[in-house]
């Protein structure tokens, strides 16, 4: 290590790519309190898988983000310290595309249940 002061600075792109796998189990808890067996409609279901590839997907690309830039920032801040607060900055603006894929997918989730009653209903009623 060039410098073992700075682990606990190193530690945060570690803890910011921890937070989004806690996005997708929200989620996923949200979802789930919402099935209901004889009333799940098909519009619910693709609404639910849509809210979940939501988060998944916003999450991956948030995390790719925090991977590059938490590797390049760690390396970079141990060689100069001055730019601890640019790798954070671009930090938070990565993590930030994972929590508005949270954000839509939770909308989408809450508001399957609302939507799509019936529309299934048989010929002959």
């Amino acid at each position: 290590m060039m410098r073992p002061d700075m682990v606990m600075r190193s530690i945060i792109p570690v803890v910011m790519a921890g937070v989004l796998g806690i996005y997708g189990l929200i989620t996923a808890v949200i979802i789930t309190g919402k099935i209901h067996a004889p009333t799940y409609s098909a519009y619910a279901g693709y609404a639910h898988l849509a809210a979940g590839l939501t988060v998944g997907l916003s999450s991956l690309a948030a995390g790719m983000a925090i991977g590059v830039v938490g590797d390049a920032g760690v390396r970079a801040n141990a060689q100069q310290p001055k730019l601890f607060v640019g790798m954070i900055l671009i930090l938070i603006f990565a993590e930030a595309l994972g929590l508005y894929g949270l954000i839509v997918g939770l909308v989408v989730a809450s508001t399957a249940d609302s939507r799509g009653k019936d529309l299934c209903a048989p010929w002959d009623q």
